[in-house]
């Protein structure tokens, strides 16, 4: 419980820091822009029409402004956690110069990374989900009374798998050269661009696809109206056994991590 409350107590006394150095990234991301962070919202709305024209023709989809709604939230859940998993790969690398001089815990750099996903995924979110409710205004009262519990549990895995995955890149620097691979694997095996049902006698393989049910219930929260609370307790029940083990795995690697970057 000590490794906890300590890593509670330093999280909390630094918030205002890790949360300023992630939004001084962001900005730096695009200084010099006329529209800013406006381009996270419009390379995903953009995105969204493209893969909805082609894979709504593809797939024959008959209600295109349903099929646009559905690929549309899939994909700006996705990209944060493409997103997450990828850049933790090198996360203690990149801030190898900070480790090997600076006094603050390592979890200060995980912390920060979080939060500029997070701050990323927000404002790529809004834009896109602004746009939908012109094709089904019931996501803002969905989004309001049904999707907290989806939200939080997008929001502890984000912390915690890219925790594990950085602590691991450490020692196996390949992790950095297959991640990528599989990440795109399981983007191209997920009912994101196509639904379920398009799977057909494959459908066992959503079942086993753990950032799939994450994506799917968030998804189905927003434009189905539909919750599960069994499953994301479930879920959320996952997410504390990960977030507990990648604090635990965290403190085991605390000392050897300016040795390893």
């Amino acid at each position: 419980m000590k490794i906890f409350r300590d890593n509670i107590i330093f999280s909390f006394s630094t918030r205002q820091l890790w949360w300023f150095t992630a939004t001084s990234r962001t900005r730096a991301r695009f200084a010099r822009t006329a529209l800013g962070s406006f381009w996270l919202g419009f390379s995903n709305l953009l995105s969204i029409v493209t893969l909805g024209l082609v894979y709504g023709t593809v797939f024959s989809i008959q209600d295109f402004n349903s099929y646009v709604i559905y690929l549309g939230i899939g994909l700006v859940i996705w990209n944060p956690i493409c997103s997450s998993i990828t850049s933790a790969t090198t996360l203690f690398i990149n801030n190898r110069s900070n480790i090997q001089n600076l006094k603050l815990k390592p979890i200060f750099y995980v912390l920060e990374e979080w939060a500029f996903q997070i701050q990323t995924f927000f404002q790529s979110f809004l834009l896109v989900f602004i746009v939908l409710l012109f094709f089904n205004k019931s996501l803002l009262s969905n989004l309001i009374l049904l999707s907290w519990i989806p939200f939080l549990n997008l929001f502890i895995f984000l912390f915690w798998f890219p925790l594990i995955i950085a602590l691991i890149s450490l020692r196996f620097s390949d992790l950095s050269q297959l991640v990528p691979i599989v990440l795109q694997l399981t983007f191209l095996i997920s009912p994101i661009l196509y639904r379920k049902e398009n799977l057909a006698e494959l459908n066992w393989i959503v079942d086993i696809n753990f950032i799939y049910v994450l994506i799917d219930s968030l998804r189905s929260s927003l434009i189905n109206s539909a919750i599960d609370y069994k499953l994301q307790f479930l879920i959320l029940l996952i997410n504390i056994i990960g977030f507990s083990v990648s604090i635990l795995y965290l403190n085991s690697q605390t000392k050897k991590i300016p040795f390893l970057v």
